[in-house]
């Protein structure tokens, strides 16, 4: 489970600026595009923890009465929108303690810290360095809500920069960003006939590398990586020593496995997708990402290879893929040259994917009218 570890004032709420205390409804705030931004926030899958120093809470100075109304009237705002805490932490004491639970300190966080939580995969989202600082101590990557001329040299100066992934001012920016990263998946499937990762980032923000052992089939996945526009790394040591059929199917399956997990929940995306001509070939692919199998192939062949790949594993690993990826997956060629043939289909597969996963820009639907795929 990833976290996100979020602070309040001056994050969520608008800190006041002479003493800093959000101690009235009068002085109760929110940050400019702090509500939509944390209930984008709120689909992505991250268990959510408000994360807040309140100095002094529960002293004269500032009485728990004054406290909970703003506290309150800001929970109840955000579930108007389907934002829900699982967990709320509030450190009452004053910088001068030095308080181990005072942020930038992990005092409260011990239940995270046990090995449970993918920390390294968590973000902390805040206004003030001590965020940044708290993340880093957490193992965890900062998201800085300042602008970043602003930030950069106090980051420098306290050996910070690797820590934060994103300094901006803009809320959209920050729900779009943590949007990005959640597309991306990595798959281990090692049985006794073949050892395989395969990573999918949907967004294509890393180099892609293929070595399967097969050079035409790793030609073929290029072309999944390419025309798709999505970075594909798959590393495959297979018995071909028996034959190419373990390598091929179960590259197959490891494949489809992680490019349902890298789609997620599937929210906005397009879900549906298309065909396009290979010289003398044409290849036509219909592709749902509904979640539901069906699987049909009208393509043949005149070869029993191209290259050093059988051209009857062709069918097998579209079925494979299929299966694993929980699609619909309609495909059908007609050409002479089989290179050309079976490249039309990786090509047209490709444009497919590459059109069913494209997902809008805040948009956070469900293409589905049963709001479920």
């Amino acid at each position: 489970m990833k976290l996100l570890i979020v602070d309040r004032d001056g994050t969520i709420l608008v800190e006041p600026p002479v003493d800093y205390q959000i101690d009235s409804i009068a002085k109760t705030d929110f940050v400019p595009g702090a509500i939509s931004g944390m209930k984008a926030l709120s689909t992505l899958g991250y268990q959510l923890v408000m994360a807040s120093n309140q100095d002094g809470l529960g002293a004269s100075s500032f009485p728990m009465e004054d406290f909970l109304p703003p506290q309150e009237m800001m929970l109840k705002v955000l579930a108007s929108e389907g934002v829900h805490f699982d967990d709320i932490l509030i450190d009452p004491t004053m910088p001068e303690e030095n308080a181990p639970t005072r942020k930038p300190g992990t005092g409260m966080f011990g239940k995270y810290m046990d090995g449970a939580y993918d920390l390294a995969g968590s973000f902390v989202i805040g206004d003030r360095l001590t965020d940044v600082m708290l993340a880093k101590n957490l193992g965890a990557r900062a998201i800085l809500l300042q602008a970043p001329e602003k930030a950069a040299e106090p980051l420098a100066e306290k050996a910070l920069t690797d820590v934060c992934a994103l300094c901006t001012t803009s809320w959209s920016e920050i729900a779009e960003y943590l949007r990005r990263t959640t597309r991306v998946a990595t798959t281990e499937r090692n049985t006794r006939e073949t050892q395989i990762r395969v990573t999918v980032d949907l967004d294509g923000r890393m180099p892609s590398s293929i070595s399967t052992g097969l050079r035409f089939f790793d030609h073929m996945l290029d072309q999944i990586a390419h025309h798709g526009g999505l970075s594909l790394q798959v590393q495959c040591n297979g018995d071909l020593d028996v034959d190419e059929h373990h390598t091929i199917e179960d590259v197959a399956i490891a494949l489809g496995d992680t490019l349902r997990e890298a789609l997620g929940d599937k929210r906005g995306i397009e879900r549906y997708g298309f065909a396009l001509p290979m010289d003398e070939c044409k290849a036509l692919v219909l592709l749902d990402l509904g979640g539901r199998i069906d699987f049909d192939w009208d393509v043949n062949f005149t070869r029993e290879y191209v290259g050093d790949t059988p051209t009857e594993m062709f069918r097998h690993f579209f079925y494979s893929l299929c299966a694993a990826l929980r699609c619909n997956l309609h495909i059908s060629a007609r050409g002479d040259n089989n290179h050309h043939l079976i490249e039309g289909v990786f090509k047209a597969f490709a444009r497919s994917l590459r059109a069913a996963m494209h997902r809008q820009p805040f948009n956070y639907d469900l293409p589905s009218s049963k709001g479920v795929l």
